[in-house]
């Protein structure tokens, strides 16, 4: 079946053909519905249906889809910036905590996570007799 020229095919794309008439294309409709849809029901609705989407597909699909689109995702990110961009941004969000929060917040959230740990340790060690998979007294 043969689709009429001129017709709607640019607009549906979100090209500008036919833009001086008036008409308006897929993707500013969608951009005005989205900004009276935030303007109704406030910009948290989003996070909130996001949240039942992705329940929804946890259910669908198992958690163990997550762990495999993260890492087609992490493998992406890769090949298009190099493994040395995980060092790099690492890196930059760790100097923009430290000018936030100061160098001494890191030896603070150090302190707590070693004492979380010891006080699991103290807890379950008597249960099993292991620690982290490695037996007693080795």
């Amino acid at each position: 079946m043969a689709r009429a020229s001129g017709g709607q095919g640019a607009k549906a794309r979100g090209g500008a053909a036919g833009a001086s008439d008036g008409a308006m294309s897929v993707r500013e409709a969608g951009r005005r519905g989205g900004e009276a849809v935030k303007t109704k029901y406030g910009p948290e609705f989003y996070s909130k249906i996001g949240q039942i989407g992705g329940e929804a597909v946890a259910k669908a699909r198992g958690p163990e889809f997550y762990s495999q689109i993260g890492k087609m995702g992490g493998e992406t990110v890769k090949r298009a910036h190099g493994s040395e961009f995980y060092s790099d941004i690492g890196r930059k969000g760790g100097e923009a905590v430290r000018s936030k929060h100061g160098p001494e917040y890191y030896s603070r959230i150090g302190k707590k996570g070693g004492a979380s740990n010891t006080r699991s340790r103290s807890s379950s060690a008597g249960s099993t007799g292991t620690k982290r998979g490695r037996r007693s007294g080795s």
